[in-house]
């Protein structure tokens, strides 16, 4: 019978430095879209998708993301004592049971796979996931809770995947396609970041993984790759020369790449507007601004 995937990896070790001078002090995944942090839609969107156990990669200066999940006995006793039960409600989500959360640090920067592996005690002999929380993905059904559905099905590794411009394939770790069924496509190989000529297609992998402890095996004998850093893709590839199944998966939704500002504000207008108690005031804002914007022009 098929492992379940229970276990969560959340590489949080980044410091942020797009975002600065904000993230001087601020970890990057406790900035807010609306008024919920990146990292609270990723743990959401994990335990959608039947997560039990959520371990952080985390690194110097991430006290803060710590604190967020923990309780906060003086602030629900105020909100009882005044009422405000929609407001405890909210704080429930924030809340983790004892034993269910576990901190690791990465004491050098040295990529996603590096982050990855510094996990490996935890995971075990079991399944994983694996969740970037820069990627936010808007979907009626969340994207990791497609996958592990899949994944019942498929077992092997999954990649979270998507279609870009071609120009845009040198940001990306891009598939090489063997079978193409349409939800799911069969890997034969994962390029890191190449340039457009060079790119063997352009269906790219986003922050969603499911993966064989195998990977963790593969991640020992891995040397530093695209610049100077340990790659997760190069791991998941050496699965492909042992003749071990590598499925990229067509998510249903829209992905904000909340590592970028651009991103992070696209990010800001599509939830506020997706908010019944904002929409109306943010889109006239909106419309007004374009107006200006037109008239400037």
């Amino acid at each position: 019978m098929r492992k379940k995937v229970t276990k969560a990896i959340f590489p949080v070790a980044g410091m942020g430095t797009r975002f600065l001078p904000a993230t001087k002090s601020v970890p990057k995944e406790i900035m807010t879209l609306v008024d919920r942090p990146l990292i609270q839609y990723a743990i959401d969107e994990a335990r959608a998708a039947g997560i039990k156990e959520f371990i952080f990669v985390t690194s110097r200066g991430k006290g803060a993301l710590e604190d967020y999940f923990d309780h906060a006995p003086q602030l629900e006793q105020e909100l009882r004592k005044k009422n405000k039960t929609e407001l405890l409600e909210t704080l429930k989500n924030t809340n983790m049971e004892s034993g269910a959360i576990a901190y690791i640090r990465q004491h050098k920067a040295l990529g996603l796979g590096h982050a990855v592996w510094c996990a490996r005690r935890l995971i075990g002999d079991e399944p994983f996931a694996v969740i970037l929380p820069d990627d936010v993905i808007a979907a009626d059904k969340p994207c990791l809770q497609q996958m592990v559905e899949a994944y019942a099905e498929t077992g092997g590794n999954m990649v979270a995947a998507m279609e870009v411009e071609p120009s845009r394939t040198s940001s990306y770790g891009v598939l090489d396609v063997s079978d193409d069924m349409g939800q799911m496509v069969k890997v034969k190989g994962m390029v890191e970041k190449p340039k457009a000529e060079d790119a063997p297609s352009n269906l790219a992998v986003i922050g969603r993984y499911i993966l064989s402890p195998t990977v963790l095996q593969n991640l020992n004998q891995i040397k530093s790759g695209s610049g100077g850093e340990i790659q997760l893709t190069d791991a998941i590839a050496k699965d492909i020369e042992l003749d071990r199944n590598v499925y990229g998966y067509r998510f249903r939704g829209q992905r904000f790449d909340c590592g970028s500002k651009s991103g992070f504000l696209q990010a800001t207008v599509a939830f506020g507007l997706a908010r019944e108690e904002l929409r109306d005031d943010l889109r006239s804002y909106l419309q007004s601004a374009m107006q200006i914007d037109r008239a400037a022009q």
